[in-house]
C-alpha cells in the first residue's frame, strides 16, 4: 500500500496501534522483529527512499528504542535527515541523534559538520534545532567543537531573541560539562549585559547562565549585581498588565524574579554601593508589602507564584542579615503562615524561621511564635513538619526559655515518632548542657531522657553527663542520689544501669550514710540488674564492684563471691573472665593503700567542647541550626582506655579513636607483687568511646590495606564492602563484594570509578558493571582489573551511589591499589644486597629517607608482619643489627622494572624509626618511603 503523505505518518500510527494491541510480550517482540526486518531491507535495498519515508522509518526505530530494544542501524539515515530543509525531517533526525548516537560514534564528525551548517543558517528554526541537539548531547566533544560559535551567537546583535534564549541555555549545559568553554575578558561584560535585554525570555535564560558562572568566578561577574537589582526593581514595581506575556496568574515574571533573587544570594553583601543596596531593600520591602495585599485570584497557582517570590526574597533577607527591619518583617510574615491550612507553607515557614532564629536582629521576633511552634510539634499530622518544628524550637532556645522548651520537648518525646526520637534526644541534651544554670536540673533532664527514650540515647549523651558530674563537686551527691532512685524502677533501661554503675562506683559513698542507700543496698540494687544486661554493661558493673571494695570494705566478701561465680570466672566472654579473675586477685592480695591508689576517684577532665553537637551534625548535615555548645566549655568524654568496644580498662590500651579525650593519667606503681595487676589496672575506669565515623573508618581501613590484600574495606549501617585481591607482576585483579545489610532493596546501585585523567595514564583500571538493584540481605561481586603502566602516587577511588528508602546515598572510598602492590619479592644474599645498596646510594636522587616517631608502641613481631605484607622479600640475617629490617623487591610496570631496596631501623629507647629506601628511580623511592612510614 503506498505511504500516506503528510505529517500524520499513518504507517507509524498503525505500527504503534499494533504494538498496543499485542496480548503478550512474545507477540510484541515478534511484531517488532518483523518491523525491524522491513526497515532494514528498505534502508539496504531501496535507493529511492524520499525524506518522508526515511523520517517515518527513523521514527519507528525511535519508538522501538523507547520500548527498551537495542537499535544497531539507521544512524546514517538519521544523519542524512539533518541536511533536509523540511523542519519535520530535520527535527526527527536531530531527535534520533540526541537519543541514540554515542559520542564515540564514527558519525560524530558528520553530525558536527551538519550542526555547524545549521548554526550558520539564516533560518532561526534550524539554528534552534542545532542548539537543542548540542545541549541534549552535552558532551566534551560538543563543547570543544562549538565553544567559540555559541558565545558569539549569544551576544551578537543580529541574533534573534528566540535563538539567544536557546544559545544561553545551550551554553549553560556545556559549561556544566566543560567549564573552560566560557571565554573571559570582554565577553564577561557582554554576557552580564544580557540582563538588560528587552526580551524577558532572553533575560530569564541569561540569569540561569550567569548564576552558574558566578558560582565559579564571583569576582569576575560582580558587575551583574547592579543590573540584577535594576531588573528586579522593574519587575516588582510593574503591574501584571505591563508584563502581560510574562505574567502568571497576576504575578509578573515570577520565575525570573526567583532566579534574580537567587543570583543575588551569591554575594555577601549582595551590593556594596549604597544606592544599589537601597534599591534592593526597596524591592524586598515591596515584595513583603505585596504579600499582605488581598489575593487577586482564588486559584492555587496565584498563591504558589506569589509565595515562591516571597520565600526567595526572605531567603535573600536572611542571607544579607543586616537590615533589622526587613528581618523582623520577614519573621512576622512567616508567623502568619504557621497557621495556614497548606502543609507545605507551614513547613517552609518553619524552615525559614530556623534561619531567622540565628540572627541577632530577628531572634526575639521568632521567640514570639513559641507557643504556635510548640503546638505544631505536638499536633501536626505530617511528621516532616513536626520535625521542622523541633528544629525551630532548638534554634530559638536561649537562657530565657530553655527550661520551658526542654520540658516541652521531653513531654513530646514520650509520643514522638520513632524516626525523630534520636535527634530530639541529642537536641535536648545539647540545650540542657548549654543553658544549665543549676546542674541538678541538667542531671534530671538526662536521666529523664534515658527513662523516656533509653533506646535512642547514644553513648555520647550518657558519657557527657558523667563527665560533667565528675567535674562539678556540687552536683555529685545529688547525681548519686537521683540515679540510685532511678535504678529502683522495675523496668530500668540498660543505659540507666551504665550511668548508675559509673556514678555509684565513683560517688556512692556520698549517699551511703542513709540506711535506705547503704553500701549493701547499693550493691544489691546494681547486681539485681547484672544478669539482664549485655556483656559490655556487665564488664562496667564488675569495675563498679571493685571500686566498691575500696569505698566500702565491709562488703568485700559479697563482691568477691560475685567475682568467684562460674558465670564470671568461666564466662565465654573473654573480657568478663579476665576482669573477674584480675579484680578478684587484686581484692585478695593488694593492701588497702594499694587499693586506694589503684581505685582512686577519677580526676577532673580538661575543659573542652561537647562532642554531642558533632554527632547531631553528622545525622543532619547542613540542617542543624547554629545553636552550638560554646558558652559552656564542658569536659570531654571520660579519659580512660578503650578496649574491644567495651567500657573500663583492659590489659591493652589503645589511643582515643575520636580525639575526644586526653590520655589517661599514669598511676603510681607499687613495688609489691601486685605490680602486674597494677599495670593492667592503671586506670580502672575507661573512657566511653564511640565508634569511628563511616568516613574515618574507610580512611583507616584503606591504610591497613597497604600491607594486606583481603578484608572489609568499608562498612556502615546500610552496606558492607569487602575486597579480595591478587597481583602478578604489573597486573592486578580486585573482587569487590557489596553486601546489603538492610531489609530493603538498594535501588539505582551504581559504583563508578573516580580517577584523574593524568593518573589514568599511569595506572589502567577497568571496572565491570553490576546490577542496579542490590536486594535485601544479598551480596554481589564486582571485578576490577588494573595494570601498572608507570609509577604513580595517588590511588583511584570508587563512588558508590544508591537510593535507600527514597533517600539518595553516596559513599566514596579509595581502592587498595597502592604502588607497592606490584612488587615482586627478590631473594638476595648479604654481599649482593650491600653491593647494590652502595651502588644506589651514590646519588641522593635515587634514595628517600624518613626519620619519624612511632605512632604506636614498638612491637617488632607486628612490624615484621607488616613488612612481609608490604610485598617485598624480607631478608633475614643480613643486617648486623638483628632488630633492623632489610627488604628487596622489583616493581613491575608496563614501561619498565624498578629494583628497590629498603632498610627500617627501629630505636626502642627513643621510640623512633629511620626508614631508607633506595631504587633506580627517585619518584619510586619517595612513594615507597611515604607508604611504608605511614604504617608505623
Amino acid at each position: 500500500m503506498p505511504a500516506v503523505r503528510g505529517d500524520g505518518m499513518r504507517g507509524l500510527a498503525v505500527f504503534i496501534s499494533d504494538i498496543r494491541n499485542c496480548k503478550s510480550k512474545e507477540a510484541e517482540i515478534k511484531r517488532i522483529n518483523k518491523e525491524l526486518a522491513n526497515i532494514r531491507s528498505k534502508f539496504k535495498g531501496d535507493k529511492t527512499l524520499d525524506g518522508y519515508q526515511k523520517k517515518k522509518y527513523v521514527c519507528k526505530l525511535l519508538f522501538i528504542f523507547l520500548l527498551g530494544h537495542d537499535i544497531d542501524f539507521g544512524h546514517m539515515e538519521a544523519v542524512n535527515l539533518l541536511s533536509s530543509n523540511k523542519y519535520s525531517e530535520k527535527q526527527i533526525g536531530y531527535l534520533f541523534i540526541s537519543v541514540l548516537v554515542n559520542t564515540n560514534s564514527e558519525l560524530i564528525k558528520l553530525i558536527i559538520q551538519s550542526i555547524k551548517n545549521d548554526l550558520a543558517s539564516r533560518n532561526p528554526i534550524h539554528v534552534n534545532l542545532a542548539l537543542q541537539c548540542i545541549a541534549n548531547i552535552g558532551s566534551r566533544e560538543m563543547a570543544e567543537a562549538f565553544g567559540t560559535d555559541i558565545p558569539k551567537l549569544l551576544v551578537s546583535g543580529d541574533t534573534m531573541d528566540v535563538v539567544k534564549q536557546s544559545a544561553a541555555l545551550c551554553l549553560l549545559r556545556l559549561f556544566r560539562t566543560s567549564q573552560e568553554i566560557i571565554p573571559g575578558g570582554e565577553w564577561t561584560s557582554r554576557i552580564i549585559h544580557l540582563l538588560n535585554d528587552q526580551h524577558m525570555g532572553v533575560v530569564t535564560a541569561a540569569t540561569s547562565l550567569i548564576d552558574a558562572l558566578v558560582k565559579k568566578n564571583p569576582d569576575e561577574y560582580k558587575g551583574c549585581v547592579s543590573l540584577a537589582v535594576s531588573r528586579l526593581s522593574r519587575i516588582v514595581t510593574a503591574s501584571y498588565t505591563d508584563l502581560q506575556d510574562y505574567t502568571y496568574y497576576f504575578v509578573p515574571a515570577p520565575w525570573l524574579s526567583v532566579k534574580l533573587l537567587r543570583l543575588l544570594q551569591n554575594y555577601t553583601p549582595p551590593a556594596e554601593d549604597p544606592g544599589v543596596r537601597g534599591r534592593l531593600n526597596e524591592c524586598l520591602e515591596t515584595i513583603l508589602n505585596k504579600a499582605q495585599e488581598p489575593p487577586k485570584s482564588k486559584k492555587v497557582q496565584h498563591s504558589n507564584a506569589k509565595n515562591a517570590v516571597l520565600f526567595e526574597a526572605i531567603s535573600l533577607i536572611i542571607h544579607n542579615d543586616s537590615e533589622a527591619n526587613l528581618l523582623v518583617r520577614a519573621c512576622n510574615q512567616l508567623g502568619q503562615f504557621l497557621s495556614n491550612r497548606e502543609t507545605n507553607l507551614r513547613y517552609l515557614a518553619l524552615e525559614s524561621m530556623c534561619h531567622l532564629a540565628t540572627s541577632e536582629f530577628s531572634h526575639e521576633a521568632v521567640k514570639k511564635h513559641q507557643e504556635v511552634v510548640i503546638l505544631s510539634m505536638k499536633m501536626e499530622k505530617d511528621v516532616s513538619v513536626r520535625q521542622q518544628a523541633v528544629d525551630l524550637l532548638y534554634a530559638m532556645c536561649d537562657k530565657s526559655n530553655a527550661e520551658e522548651i526542654v520540658q516541652e520537648m521531653l513531654n513530646y518525646l514520650e509520643t514522638a515518632d520513632y524516626s525523630i526520637r534520636e535527634e530530639m534526644v541529642l537536641k535536648v541534651a545539647i540545650l540542657a548542657e548549654k543553658y544549665a544554670t543549676d546542674y541538678t536540673w541538667y542531671v534530671d533532664v538526662i536521666l529523664n531522657l534515658i527513662r523516656i527514650a533509653g533506646d535512642y540515647v547514644s553513648e555520647e549523651v550518657w558519657y557527657r553527663v558523667i563527665q560533667i558530674v565528675i567535674n562539678r563537686d556540687e552536683v555529685q551527691g545529688y547525681a548519686a542520689k537521683t540515679v540510685f532512685e532511678a535504678l529502683q524502677a522495675p523496668a530500668c533501661h540498660e543505659n540507666m544501669v551504665k550511668v548508675g554503675g559509673y556514678i555509684l562506683g565513683e560517688f556512692g559513698n556520698l549517699i551511703a550514710g542513709d540506711q535506705r542507700s547503704s553500701p549493701s543496698v547499693q550493691f544489691q540494687l546494681l547486681h539485681s540488674k547484672y544478669h539482664l544486661c549485655s556483656p559490655m554493661t556487665r564488664a562496667l558493673l564488675l569495675s563498679t564492684y571493685v571500686k566498691f571494695i575500696n569505698l566500702f570494705p565491709e562488703i568485700r566478701t559479697q563482691i568477691q563471691d560475685v567475682f568467684k561465680q562460674d558465670s564470671n570466672l568461666r564466662s565465654a566472654d573473654a573480657e568478663l573472665q579476665q576482669r573477674a579473675s584480675e579484680y578478684l586477685q587484686l581484692s585478695i592480695i593488694a593492701s588497702s593503700d594499694v587499693l586506694a591508689t589503684v581505685l582512686e576517684e577519677m580526676p577532673a577532665f580538661p575543659e573542652r567542647e561537647s562532642s554531642i553537637l558533632n554527632v547531631l551534625k553528622k545525622k543532619k548535615p547542613g540542617r542543624v541550626p547554629e545553636n552550638d555548645v560554646k558558652e559552656n566549655k564542658s569536659p570531654t568524654p571520660m579519659a580512660t582506655v578503650h578496649h574491644n568496644n567495651e567500657l573500663y580498662t583492659s590489659a591493652t590500651g589503645q589511643a582515643d579513636l575520636l580525639g575526644l579525650s586526653t590520655p589517661p593519667t599514669s598511676q603510681p606503681h607499687s613495688s609489691s607483687n601486685t605490680g602486674v595487676l597494677l599495670d593492667v589496672l592503671g586506670d580502672i575506669y575507661s573512657k566511653p568511646c564511640n565508634n569511628v565515623s563511616a568516613q574515618n573508618s574507610s580512611i583507616a581501613d584503606f591504610k591497613k590495606f597497604v600491607c594486606k590484600n583481603n578484608g572489609v574495606l568499608f562498612e556502615n549501617d546500610l552496606i558492607q564492602i569487602g575486597v579480595k585481591s591478587e597481583f602478578r607482576q604489573n597486573l592486578g585483579r580486585l573482587g569487590l563484594f557489596y553486601g546489603n545489610k538492610t531489609s530493603t532493596a538498594l535501588q539505582n546501585f551504581v559504583p563508578s570509578l573516580v580517577w584523574a585523567e593524568e593518573q589514568a595514564t599511569k595506572l589502567s583500571v577497568q571496572m565491570k558493571t553490576v546490577e542496579p538493584v542490590l536486594e535485601a540481605g544479598a551480596q554481589i561481586q564486582q571485578m576490577i582489573n588494573a595494570e601498572c603502566v608507570d609509577d604513580y602516587t595517588d590511588t583511584p577511588s570508587i563512588s558508590v551511589s544508591f537510593i535507600y528508602n527514597g533517600v539518595p546515598q553516596k559513599i566514596s572510598i579509595k581502592l587498595p591499589l597502592t604502588l607497592n602492590k606490584f612488587f615482586e619479592p627478590t631473594e638476595m644474599n648479604g654481599e649482593s644486597f650491600f653491593a647494590r645498596w652502595k651502588n644506589l646510594g651514590n646519588t641522593n636522587q635515587q634514595r628517600s629517607q624518613k626519620i619519624f616517631k612511632a605512632s604506636t608502641p614498638m612491637d617488632l613481631q607486628a612490624a615484621r608482619t607488616k613488612m612481609i605484607g608490604f610485598g617485598m622479600q624480607l631478608l633475614d640475617g643480613i643486617d648486623p643489627n638483628p632488630d633492623n629490617f632489610v627488604c628487596a623487591g622489583i616493581i613491575h610496570m608496563r614501561s619498565q622494572q624498578v629494583g628497590c631496596l629498603l632498610r627500617l631501623e627501629p630505636n626502642k629507647d627513643a621510640q623512633m624509626y629511620r626508614l631508607t629506601v633506595r631504587s633506580s628511580k627517585e619518584s619510586v623511592s619517595v612513594e615507597i618511603c611515604e607508604l611504608l612510614a605511614d604504617q608505623f
